[in-house]
Formats: structure tokens, C-alpha cells, sequence
């Protein structure tokens, strides 16, 4: 998964063609802001608790291997 901090686009979830998702975020990359950011509007696109979203890699980039518990 691709995340997209700080941008304006956002919050926004993309299915790329291959299958993976990009996803804008209006959060930016600062205290863990942009991480949260991420759970949240996963948990919201999914329709699933944020409990149930987990990242698994990449807490400091922007490819991030995510869990998802549906």
C-alpha cells in the first residue's frame, strides 16, 4: 500500500490497476499523525473497528504492508 501524506487530494482510497491501494491523506508525516490518519480512514473505508487495522511494515515510509481484520 502507498500512502500519500500531507496531501490535498485526500483523505481518498484508490484500488490501483494491479489490485493495491494508494491512499491520500490529509495528516502529515509528524508524530505518528499520519499513521493514525491511515487507520482511521482504512477502518472507515472498510467498514471495520480500527482496532481491527493493523500496520504490520513500513511505519516510517510510505509503502506500509497493512492487516486488516474483516
Amino acid at each position: 500500500m502507498l500512502v500519500k501524506p500531507g496531501s490535498k487530494k485526500g483523505p481518498l482510497v484508490e484500488v490501483n490497476d494491479d489490485g493495491s491501494y494508494t491512499v491520500y491523506l490529509l495528516q502529515r508525516a509528524v508524530d505518528g499523525a499520519a499513521n493514525e490518519g491511515l487507520i482511521e480512514l482504512l477502518a472507515k473505508h472498510f467498514q471495520i473497528s480500527k482496532s481491527r487495522v493493523v500496520i504490520e511494515s513500513g511505519f516510517t515510509s510510505r509503502i506500509k504492508r497493512i492487516s486488516l481484520d474483516i
